[in-house]
């Protein structure tokens, strides 16, 4: 079964970066699309990015638009977020998610990871 593992979180001042790597275990990731959610407390999970299995569509919610880029790398396993430009407002609790379709829609999507915290504070 598959089971996926974001890392890369953690505490960063307003304007700096970070990559988030979401790793799959017990299947091939180029068998999914992937994407990237996020959910702030007291929010709903809106979507972030996502990637087809082959890499050739690529999706991003407008509000990170031009700030963070997906990317995959299926010879490892993993997919990448690039976050740059970093907010006060982008600090949530990051998931990535495998599915077939590749759409910015929580639903279309079967195997979650445990996510993985970016705090964004001066």
């Amino acid at each position: 079964q598959l089971q996926l593992v974001e890392s890369g979180g953690g505490l960063v001042q307003p304007g700096g970066s970070l990559r988030l790597s979401c790793t799959a275990s017990g299947d091939t990731l180029d068998n999914y699309a992937i994407g990237w959610f996020r959910q702030a407390p007291g929010k709903e999970r809106e979507a972030v990015s996502c990637i087809d299995d082959s890499g050739d569509m690529l999706s991003y919610g407008e509000f990170v638009k031009g700030r963070f880029t997906i990317s995959r790398d299926n010879a490892k396993n993993t997919v990448y977020l690039q976050m740059n430009s970093l907010k006060v407002e982008d600090t949530a609790v990051y998931y990535c998610a495998a599915g077939v379709y590749g759409l910015l829609l929580a639903d279309e999507y079967d195997y979650w990871g445990q996510g993985t915290q970016v705090t964004v504070s001066s």
